[in-house]
């Protein structure tokens, strides 16, 4: 059954809009997009970069793809077209970020380049950080504590990414991080460096 849209709804402009939260906070909003395989260390390094970030007094939220998931996108599995849809959600979530100002972090595999395509195409552009956490699958399976890729590979889980299931590596990021061998400063330090040269934090 289709999903009726709402036709009778109108965009209100804000009062105190972006530019005035800006000055306020003393820096500028974006999104990073951490995207990688399960166990490249998205998480891990989204959460590193907001506790520097939060330490020198910016103003910071982390969009974790589990967190979402147990009450945003409650009601979703992880076919295509769910995880299709769990992006959507998350980057329209992470549009309204930005506008009060905020440096949102994600940490979601985002498996398919077209959706993450698709939630660059929400933002204006140079909002749109896509960070590439490369590892490879070998040391991402070494890493999983939960044994998601053991139960992956023996059928109990289907549809897991990187086993039966695509991930689209991005073709063209703002930055591709060696999560497989820097250590987490190491990979930290280089997104600071980007954001210090995209503007959005004062060197």
């Amino acid at each position: 059954m289709a999903t009726i849209k709402s036709t009778n709804v109108v965009w209100h402009n804000a009062t105190v809009t972006r530019d005035r939260r800006q000055e306020l906070l003393g820096h500028k909003s974006a999104v990073l997009w951490f995207t990688g395989l399960s166990g490249s260390g998205k998480s891990t390094l989204a959460h590193a970069v907001e506790d520097y970030l939060f330490k020198n007094k910016y103003h910071t939220f982390v969009l974790d793809g589990d967190n979402v998931r147990h009450g945003l996108c409650s009601d979703l599995g992880f076919s295509i077209e769910d995880r299709t849809e769990n992006i959507r959600r998350i980057g329209e979530v992470a549009k309204l970020f930005t506008e009060a100002g905020i440096i949102v972090l994600t940490a979601f595999i985002s498996p398919l380049q077209r959706d993450r395509e698709t939630v660059r195409s929400l933002m204006p552009h140079g909002d749109f950080l896509e960070i590439y956490c490369a590892c490879s699958l070998d040391v991402c399976e070494k890493r999983d504590v939960k044994g998601l890729y053991q139960k992956a590979r023996s059928g109990e889980i289907k549809e897991f990414t990187g086993i039966s299931s695509p991930y689209e590596p991005p073709s063209d990021p703002e930055i591709e991080v060696d999560t497989g061998a820097l250590p987490v400063e190491g990979c930290v330090e280089q997104v600071i460096d980007l954001l210090v040269t995209r503007g959005i934090i004062p060197k």
